[in-house]
């Protein structure tokens, strides 16, 4: 279960808007395979946001719910991808967080 959130800056925002929508299914398929979830797992969301100009353009928050396999090394391995991914999607510096969910109050409706 990833739930992203894409918080890209609104002064470069509609200069990567394409880019970044089209590097959803990449950066989804990256996520399903690394983290062993079916699509119907994944939530994504991009918002355009006032950022300070001294700090990255682009922030990406990640949620995950912890597994024995989503070691340290792998869940890095993936923001890693990530930062990447958008990077080259918005042509900036990219900000990756990531939190770990509570299995036992973690409620999700779909």
């Amino acid at each position: 279960m990833p739930n992203i959130k894409i918080f890209v800056d609104e002064t470069i925002y509609l200069g990567c808007r394409k880019s970044l929508a089209e590097a959803l299914m990449p950066i989804r398929d990256m996520l399903c395979d690394k983290l062993h979830v079916d699509v119907p797992a994944c939530q994504f969301a991009i918002m355009p946001v006032g950022a300070m100009a001294d700090l990255p353009r682009v922030n990406v928050e990640m949620q995950i719910l912890p597994k024995p396999e989503r070691t340290r090394e792998v869940v890095l391995d993936v923001c890693m991808k990530v930062k990447e991914m958008v990077g080259a999607a918005t042509s900036t510096h990219v900000a990756v967080r990531v939190v770990s969910l509570d299995p036992d109050t973690y409620i999700a409706l779909k």
